[in-house]
């Protein structure tokens, strides 16, 4: 467990800060009283969301780190990726590049500047299609896409790196992250996520919506997934800064718990937004799997996490209002 001395401000650079994930991570760091930088290159985040009070460096995320580390910091949070699946799929190169190459240049320059602490955000697309759900860490590692691989390539890294020279390292595998914390949230420009994608269409910004099979062996017929607030999803990253260990990479899922199908997703948004939110079904996509539900009792049992807004209409709640904020 983390000790009182363990809990002293930190200084930290948060790469992807201006992403989505990142940019909730790095506002609720600073309300720990952390001193924050965040390095993006803005390719997908957006300058407006670096919270105050964070230093921002625009680059490359291990470019850009490796010039700063040497200002003496205790740790990194690293977000910046690469996280199209379709795209993955379609240019591996851009992800074995942007992904696992940054990170071992990102590695190599916190082990030369003595950097100590290191918390990545991995994805549960490492587990590929599981054989069981909810998904625990012991299940198999199978990812079905160059994305989910190329996260899978980084944890292997960092654990052979914390072996061998000791540095205290921490993966969150997530997915299906969703709702928003205050003026931070989702805004994609090509959006993969259902929740902002029926939203666009409470918005106006499109039509309807497509519901991608609907003869699966669940309750409705439609895929279920477990979605977590980012907000929930941030606390964790904090703990995991916390309870990081010399040598040691320990890896962790994160999510409710519970899953919530494409059908009762879209209900949700229909009741919070008050629109009819027309939905067409479509064939389901190849290599979707029916239930994808992570188990997080190690999170909950070893860093004292558990999700505070599990509940769907709140996190639905949250994403409206954001979008409509920022119309």
């Amino acid at each position: 467990m983390a000790t009182a001395q363990d809990r002293k401000p930190r200084k930290l650079i948060v790469t992807g800060g201006a992403g989505y994930v990142g940019s909730v991570c790095a506002a609720r760091l600073l309300e720990a009283g952390h001193e924050v930088v965040v390095v993006d290159d803005l390719s997908t985040g957006h300058a407006d969301a670096v919270p105050e009070g964070a230093r921002f460096v625009e680059g490359d995320a291990a470019e850009a780190t490796a010039g700063l580390l040497g200002e003496g910091f205790d740790g990194v949070l690293h977000f910046a990726a690469k996280s199209l699946v379709g795209e993955s799929m379609q240019d591996p190169a851009k992800y074995w590049h942007g992904n696992v190459f940054t990170a071992i240049r990102l590695l190599d320059a916190m082990r030369e500047h003595g950097t100590e602490r290191l918390v990545f955000s991995s994805t549960a697309a490492t587990y590929g299609e599981p054989e069981e759900s909810p998904i625990p860490e012991t299940a198999p590692t199978q990812p079905t896409n160059t994305y989910g691989a190329t996260k899978l390539a980084i944890d292997h890294a960092i654990t052979t790196y914390a072996r061998a020279h000791g540095l205290a390292a921490v993966s969150l595998r997530y997915f299906n992250v969703a709702g928003a914390y205050g003026r931070y949230g989702e805004r994609h420009t090509t959006e993969t996520h259902l929740i902002p994608l029926v939203l666009q269409v409470a918005t106006g910004d499109r039509e309807q919506v497509q519901i991608y099979g609907e003869d699966y062996p669940t309750e409705d017929g439609t895929a279920v997934r477990d979605y977590i607030h980012v907000a929930d999803l941030a606390d964790a990253h904090l703990l995991a800064l916390e309870h990081a260990s010399a040598g040691e990479h320990k890896i962790y899922n994160l999510g409710n718990g519970t899953g919530f199908s494409v059908r009762q997703v879209i209900e949700t948004c229909r009741e919070v937004t008050g629109h009819p939110i027309p939905a067409v079904v479509a064939p389901r996509r190849a290599g979707d799997p029916a239930i994808l539900v992570a188990a997080s009792d190690r999170a909950r049992t070893e860093l004292g996490w558990k999700p505070e807004r599990a509940d769907l209409f709140g996190i639905v709640s949250d994403a409206w209002r954001f979008t409509q904020d920022r119309r």
